[in-house]
């Protein structure tokens, strides 16, 4: 059945042979948004502010659960908002879930591009894989921008390298790729359960079911230990080992090893002042806007010309990226589990 639409939008993209916009809930204001994201948002005027942060809204609020609808708001947002780089994050990151791996890989590179900003370099990797292309994965993960991510980055990417070199058939250079000093037994951070799941789960792969278990176990302990607040990066010494824990936990997928990566909530006025822009670009913003309310999502193209090809890639490529180590089952019905 396809989900209601907005009845409000009287948009002149509403041709029929457009799709309407998703319908958005009665209790949604927009007022849901961190403040760094508002603070982007003022740019716009009054009624496209309210219409973009209302579907940005829709679009956290439903993609760990309908992520193809969840795409939906955010393509819609980006259509009065697409010169933002909070709306093209929204776009990716939907896009990603909903297994879209060419359409997010070229908003992700429009993000880091408007943004200046390498944060989503595994997700873009990870993407890679997706389409069924782990070398350029690879070769993504070796280059210059990932020098600038922080230590929980770097985590994210030799996981998603460790994905690659599986789906390359290399179990060996796998496990490698995860023997970093962050793979501690007795230290826990934000990022150790998806660090030990993965390499438990290549430890599987590799025939040393008895090794995995000591690795999977361990990963129950951290979350425990660690609490319901993975944003903090915490250290646990001694973690210790807990029989009375189950062995059982479930296969880690990509989405299972690693969360979404979203723009910190900052509450100093430099941070909310630096996420503004010009009244000069203001102004030429919303000239912009004026055409691209009514523009087709498909308006929307990297400055990269290679991003413009994934998207007709992808269909091709899901087939090849369905194997153990594939990117292509993780987020088409869970935005949450990884490879």
């Amino acid at each position: 059945m396809a989900p209601p639409r907005n009845a409000a939008d009287l948009r002149s993209s509403n041709r029929p042979d457009r799709d309407r916009s998703p319908e958005i809930d009665p209790d949604v204001t927009g007022e849901e948004l961190d403040k760094v994201t508002r603070a982007q948002l003022r740019i716009l005027d009054s009624r496209n502010n309210e219409w973009v942060s209302k579907h940005l809204v829709m679009a956290g609020r439903l993609i760990d659960f309908v992520p193809e609808l969840a795409f939906e708001h955010a393509l819609a947002a980006s259509r009065r908002g697409g010169r933002l780089a909070c709306v093209r994050e929204a776009v990716a990151m939907t896009a990603y879930a909903a297994g879209k791996y060419g359409e997010a890989l070229r908003e992700l590179r429009t993000f880091r591009r408007i943004s200046g900003s390498n944060v989503h370099l595994p997700l873009m990797a990870d993407c890679e894989r997706g389409l069924g292309r782990p070398d350029r994965a690879i070769d993504l993960i070796k280059s210059e921008d990932a020098e600038t991510l922080d230590t929980a980055g770097k985590v994210e990417l030799a996981i998603v390298e460790s994905g690659a070199r599986g789906d390359l058939g290399d179990l060996d250079a796998a496990l490698s790729a995860l023997e970093i000093p962050q793979l501690d037994l007795n230290r826990a951070f934000s990022f150790s359960p998806r660090l030990f799941r993965a390499y438990g789960m290549v430890l599987r792969a590799a025939d040393r079911k008895d090794e995995a278990k000591v690795w999977e176990r361990q990963a129950l302990v951290a979350e425990e230990a660690l609490g319901v607040d993975e944003g903090i990066d915490q250290i646990i010494i001694d973690l210790g080992d807990d029989e009375e824990i189950p062995l059982e936990s479930p296969r880690v997928r990509v989405a299972d090893v690693m969360d979404p990566a979203v723009e910190p909530v900052k509450n100093d006025d430099a941070a909310l002042a630096a996420a503004e822009l010009t009244s000069a670009d203001a102004q030429a913003g919303e000239a912009d806007e004026t055409n691209v309310d009514d523009a087709e999502s498909s308006y929307f193209e990297s400055d990269d010309a290679e991003s413009d090809e994934d998207s007709t890639d992808e269909a091709e490529s899901d087939e090849d990226s369905t194997d153990e180590f594939g990117a292509g089952e993780e987020s088409g019905n869970d935005s949450d589990s990884e490879r």
